[in-house]
């Protein structure tokens, strides 16, 4: 549950500007996170979100940690990985990746912030996770990374 909690996180700050831990906990309790201000608190430290002034509202919201914490940034991301996908397949230079249900959305942002080589892009459902590769080379390539991350 915590790590489809923390992928939720990631993706509501994505989606809205959100200012405040009671406005992330509204949110996660909207979609059915029985969640506390403290638990909250405990994701934003363990994700490293950073407040960022906001171009648009002037305000200040939680945003993804910049290049310089990737690192931590990028092993946390990796841990949601390895904790949500159940399949990867290839398909010349295509990629189809399945998750646990309500996990497709974080398993392809950890793909996109992990910068891996050959990755065109990629496209995140519910449960399924579609990355384009350059060629076919980086395809399998990718899938053998992957299974590496999975064990």
């Amino acid at each position: 549950m915590k790590f489809q909690r923390q992928a939720k996180i990631l993706e509501l700050i994505d989606r809205f500007e959100i200012e405040t831990q009671e406005e992330m906990t509204d949110h996660l309790r909207a979609l059915g996170y029985n969640t506390t201000q403290a638990t909250v608190s405990r994701d934003i430290k363990e994700l490293r979100l950073i407040k960022s002034l906001s171009a648009e509202t002037g305000k200040y919201k939680y945003t993804a940690a910049s290049a310089g914490v990737a690192d931590s940034f990028t092993t946390r991301l990796r841990n949601i990985f390895r904790e949500c996908v159940t399949e990867i397949n290839a398909a010349q230079n295509m990629v189809v990746i399945k998750t646990l249900p309500g996990m497709g959305q974080a398993a392809a942002m950890a793909i996109d912030a992990m910068r891996v080589a050959g990755v065109v892009g990629t496209l995140g459902g519910d449960d399924t996770v579609f990355a384009v590769m350059r060629d076919d080379e980086s395809a399998v390539r990718f899938c053998q990374q992957a299974k590496d991350i999975l064990k």
